[in-house]
């Protein structure tokens, strides 16, 4: 069940988050241009707020749509899934949300099983032809099929919603109606919800007692609040970026559909909102909240406006305990599912290539099935691509040479610039994805263990047997890796005695990683920047590569906050428990070019194994670690 929530979340976000950008533009246009809105009274407003009502109703829904198709059916397939999704939206006066990620991926499978029938019977000459009206005709099949059908079936199922609501204020279950209140905000019924069921009955109970709690069950911030901060703590790349913007759009602007998305991604979250509005109900229940009229939007500011006096503190309470419950349930779940996700993909994939090491056919998920004969090329791919890639494929290049292999050319990258050309990737499980994505004609091999993955040794057996009887290999060609900026000579530098710092005490990762970025400020290699990246880095996935060795770094996007190339290397004896992994040797890197390599080849000759990490840690003398790393011995 697990697996296909996550299968589920996972197929959404590729729908919704590219379109991420669309949303937030139209929550800043609705909320400060809508009458309602800060600058509601302008008088440009009125002809600015005429673009919300289509955004919502025609833009974002066919966006998805679009997204939806493409995703299955390629080009083709999101013209077709576009064309479908708007015979959803004419179907009804309602938000076609819903509508629109069932009919773009219908339309990118129909499309893709007609090419897939057309196979071969296309009389040369006539392709485009056939390609055109095929997407003309199924697209325009499934616009009039949506309008009777699917765009219906949504109404009806958000119509079931409406009335489950209800029934639950009608019984007095004030609490439990956050349990309908949450999915149905989600597919865009907050209006509906508000306005249509409990403004109007709000409205008569704050005319015999001066306020109302039900004006707060749906316009309450603190449930989004939540959810966009654990986002912010516990999600990781676009959406972990975003969610800071959005936090404070719904917050103090009072768009609560700017969070609709990032539970459209991944649906489990939705309990967070949902327990966190619970617990506020109770408290504004418990302690007499409640407002004297709709806040609308459901911003802090309105909820303030609103609140009749003496019932600051009641409301507050209420607004920061569906905060606090809503943000502890959400970092929870994020990382329990993301991580859980992300190990399965990988179990997988290395399944798969267990498969294909034997002969076997890879599984799709491993990207293509590669001749051992046909590899030339292998990419070890990592967020910044200056240091766990350029280990790991340090470690990969000498057990090729030490098996004679010496015509595959091994190579490092960031993971959003994997070159074209290359026939396997080597990446962490958490970017297996991401590599998938930007190299889809290569197979994909999932590690966890950058420094001593046991993959490696399967790989260099694997093109050890696949040249058995072939000719003789290729001397290697010559390296195509990015030229280094500063001379190789230059490289004893890059690591400063001052910069070996022996017999730390144990710290959490955070603190370690923080005394690393420090040190190399002081010593003027980076900008203050370039801490905050190193934390950034750590967040996406853990820089503990294996062997008790961890090398925090900076991402791509701090890398021009380095003012030059430097190294730091802090000893824990005692061992720093990192996520998991256990860390003696800490090395911190600013790399502007490759010039870090030879430094970080030593590190890999030096502690290719846990006890030879321990050894040198136990051991550890500044004059000889000195030497050591830069060559010098």
């Amino acid at each position: 069940m697990k697996e296909r929530v996550q299968k589920f979340g996972r197929f959404l976000s590729g729908m919704v988050m590219p379109n991420i950008g669309a949303f937030i533009a139209w929550g800043l246009i609705a909320a400060l241009f809508i009458p309602d809105g800060w600058l509601g009274k302008w008088g440009p407003a009125e002809t600015i707020n005429s673009m919300v009502g289509p955004m919502l109703s025609y833009l974002l829904p066919i966006l998805i749509g679009y997204t939806g198709g493409k995703a299955v059916g390629g080009q083709k397939g999101a013209v077709t899934g576009a064309l479908a999704t708007l015979g959803a939206i004419a179907s009804t006066s309602s938000t076609m949300f819903i509508g629109a990620m069932i009919c773009g991926p219908l339309g990118g499978w129909c499309i893709k099983k007609f090419d897939k029938a057309m196979e071969g019977h296309i009389p040369a000459g006539f392709e485009m032809v056939v390609n055109n009206f095929s997407v003309g005709i199924i697209g325009g099949v499934l616009a009039v099929l949506s309008i009777f059908v699917i765009g219906p079936a949504c109404v009806g199922l958000t119509g079931i919603l409406e009335k489950g609501v209800g029934i639950l204020v009608s019984n007095g279950l004030l609490p439990l109606t956050a349990i309908l209140v949450e999915p149905a905000k989600v597919l865009f019924l907050n209006n509906a919800i508000n306005h249509g069921v409990f403004t109007p009955i709000g409205t008569a109970e704050a005319q015999e007692v001066g306020k109302s709690i039900l004006f707060m069950i749906e316009s309450n911030p603190g449930p989004g609040l939540g959810l966009l901060l654990a986002y912010c703590v516990a999600g990781k790349g676009e959406t972990r970026s975003s969610a800071g913007a959005a936090a404070f759009i719904q917050f103090v602007g009072g768009i609560h559909e700017i969070y609709f998305p990032y539970v459209l991604m991944n649906p489990i979250v939705i309990l967070g909102p949902m327990i966190g509005n619970i617990a506020g109900i109770f408290t504004l229940s418990l302690l007499g909240g409640g407002l004297v009229a709709a806040a609308s939007p459901g911003s802090i500011i309105a909820e303030i406006l609103m609140t009749p006096k003496g019932g600051y503190l009641a409301n507050f309470a209420g607004i920061g305990v569906a905060a606090a419950v809503s943000f502890a349930v959400s970092v929870f779940l994020l990382r329990f599912f993301g991580k859980d996700a992300s190990l399965e993909e990988a179990q997988a994939q290395v399944a798969a290539s267990k498969a294909a090491s034997k002969g076997e056919k890879a599984p799709a998920s491993t990207g293509v099935s590669v001749s051992p004969k046909d590899v030339k090329k292998i990419v070890f791919a990592c967020d910044a691509g200056m240091g766990s890639s350029a280990m790991g494929a340090t470690m990969l290049r000498n057990k090729l040479k030490d098996a004679g292999i010496t015509d595959i050319e091994v190579i490092h990258y960031p993971v959003s610039e994997i070159p074209g050309d290359c026939q396997i990737v080597v990446t962490h499980h958490e970017l297996s994805g991401r590599a998938a994505q930007r190299a889809p004609q290569a197979r994909i091999i999932p590690i966890k263990n950058f420094m001593g993955a046991p993959e490696y040794d399967k790989l260099v057996k694997e093109m050890v047997e696949g040249r058995k009887g072939g000719a003789e290999p290729a001397p290697a060609p010559a390296a195509e890796t990015k030229p280094a900026e500063t001379p190789a000579a230059d490289s004893g530098t890059m690591l400063e005695k001052k910069n070996i710092v022996l017999g730390c005490k144990p710290v959490t990762p955070e603190e370690a990683i923080k005394a690393c970025g420090r040190l190399m400020v002081e010593s003027g290699y980076v900008g203050e920047g370039y801490i905050q990246g190193m934390l950034d880095r750590e967040a996406s996935f853990s820089v503990a590569i294996g062997n008790h060795v961890a090398i925090p770094h900076g991402t791509n996007d701090v890398k021009p906050t380095i003012k030059r190339t430097g190294i730091v290397v802090m000893t824990y004896p005692e061992g720093i428990d990192w996520n998991g992994d256990k860390v003696k040797l800490v090395v911190g890197i600013a790399a502007k070019g490759d010039e870090h390599l030879e430094i970080l080849g030593r590190i890999v000759a030096i502690a290719s194994t846990e006890e030879d990490t321990d050894q040198i840690v136990a051991g550890a003398d500044a004059e000889n670690l000195f030497k050591k790393l830069n060559g010098l011995a």
